[in-house]
């Protein structure tokens, strides 16, 4: 069996979804999708047309990555990464053409070809499917980890054991797969797990207007926002009733045509029913406009939304051993999937590039009060320390998004304030001599705090 499509596009084909049918013999053993398109480059600016994929039971895979020539093989055994290996059952498959950009000017022209083959395959090893060493969960403590990285299944320039590699090296407790609309490497990512090593699920619902994170989940969420039938926040409310954590990725990455869909601009989730927003992608002061991003957190707390902030590499490939991106640092009951995404939805983390840092309340009864907590009263010292610090920087204390009070930050450090008199919430910041961000608390909430009502 063998079809072949062709066709051109133009700027009004920007932001769709053009499916192809297919009908798929019984029996077929072997799939392959040749998919090319020319010009890939116009004006020095990159069309992007990636595939994904269905078969008569639903989702096969996706292959978001750059490129003017997608080939794509499936097998019962095996699968072009961001595809799904198993079983082609034969009926109606459909292989969609996702034309993330489309630049105006000259047209682009592609070709499509599907062949399909009843011809035995040679089978392959079998996937390892013994249980292996589960990470040392531990009890309750801080855990310092990544919510956001890619491998070769989408756009990355690396594989599985290279980013748990960079894991390691960094020393952090865990690291989440969060591949571009696809779930294809995360059974293979599960069972990377080792005991000094918690490997956790995900993925990055990578959105014609904007990219959010569905962390924790093992499923394919259906990203395609159309108009009268599925909103983003229709996709949020799903991502969240599954169990898994949504969080809006790098609100403000630079756009269309440079990183396309990559600022969020859904006007109904400002923040929606978002509970989480990744306000440091990568590093600080990189191309994502973290500052920009932290202050439109602080812009939704004032506004009343309780609403956890995270950070997350976004690794595509080896970073420089001087580069310092920020982590999640999270209070957990304990190093499981399950128990680090709940306290980042109770916000009760820091994030920073290297030091660590201790914020807390005393209120007048001697009660401790951490970081995601609200204070009973109005009456409580604010205590702020840190090791690993600037030389010569800055501990701020930020209420209401303003700064509130300062003291000068060596290595090491401390300090304490009273509580303001008025005030909804508080966090601590660390920068450099520069102003540039070494690390940023989620709030305490003071007395003062009344969350608003999500819709």
């Amino acid at each position: 069996m063998h079809h072949h499509f062709d066709g051109t596009l133009t700027e009004r084909d920007h932001k769709r979804h053009i499916a192809h049918d297919i009908h798929v013999p019984d029996g077929t053993t072997r799939l392959e999708i040749r998919f090319a398109f020319a010009p890939h480059i116009v004006d020095g600016m990159k069309n992007m047309l990636c595939l994904s994929l269905f078969d008569p039971r639903g989702f096969r895979g996706a292959g978001h990555r750059h490129g003017s020539e997608h080939i794509v093989t499936l097998t019962a055994d095996t699968a072009t990464p961001g595809y799904l290996p198993g079983p082609l059952p034969g009926g109606l498959w459909s292989v969609v053409i996702d034309t993330h950009m489309v630049m105006p000017g000259e047209p682009c022209v592609y070709t499509l070809d599907v062949s399909a083959t009843s011809e035995p395959v040679a089978a392959t090893a079998p996937q390892q499917t013994t249980a292996q060493p589960r990470p040392e969960s531990g009890g309750p403590g801080w855990y310092r980890g990544d919510l956001h990285a890619h491998t070769i299944h989408s756009d990355a320039h690396w594989d599985m054991p290279d980013l748990l590699a960079a894991a390691r090296a960094r020393g952090l407790d865990f690291v989440t797969l969060t591949d571009h609309n696809t779930v294809s490497g995360l059974p293979a990512f599960a069972r990377a797990a080792a005991t000094d090593l918690l490997t956790m699920g995900g993925l990055e619902l990578t959105t014609f207007w904007g990219h959010a994170l569905a962390l924790g989940t093992r499923q394919w969420v259906d990203w395609r926002v159309q108009a009268g039938q599925r909103s983003m926040r229709d996709i949020a409310r799903d991502v969240e009733a599954s169990g898994a954590l949504f969080v809006i990725a790098h609100p403000f990455s630079p756009g269309d045509p440079i990183c396309t869909g990559c600022d969020w601009r859904y006007a109904e989730m400002m923040p929606g029913n978002a509970h989480a927003v990744e306000i440091w992608n990568g590093l600080w002061n990189g191309d994502t406009d973290n500052e920009q991003g932290l202050a439109l957190w602080y812009n939704w707390l004032n506004e009343g939304y309780r609403l956890a902030a995270t950070a997350g590499t976004d690794a595509h490939g080896p970073a420089p051993a001087d580069a310092r991106p920020g982590f999640n640092v999270v209070h957990a009951a304990a190093r499981t999937e399950q128990d680090i995404l709940k306290a980042v939805r109770d916000g009760r983390l820091y994030l920073s590039s290297g030091p660590t840092v201790s914020f807390t309340a005393e209120t007048s009864g001697d009660v401790i009060m951490q970081i995601g907590d609200q204070l009973p009263d109005s009456s409580a010292t604010l205590h702020a320390s840190w090791n690993n610090g600037p030389a010569h920087g800055q501990a701020r204390l930020i209420v209401d998004g303003e700064v509130h009070a300062a003291a000068s930050a060596g290595a090491h450090g401390d300090a304490h304030w009273e509580l303001p008199r008025v005030g909804r919430w508080c966090v601590l910041e660390l920068r450099d001599s520069d102003g540039l961000m070494l690390a940023v608390t989620n709030p305490i909430f003071l007395n003062g705090w009344r969350e608003r009502t999500r819709l």
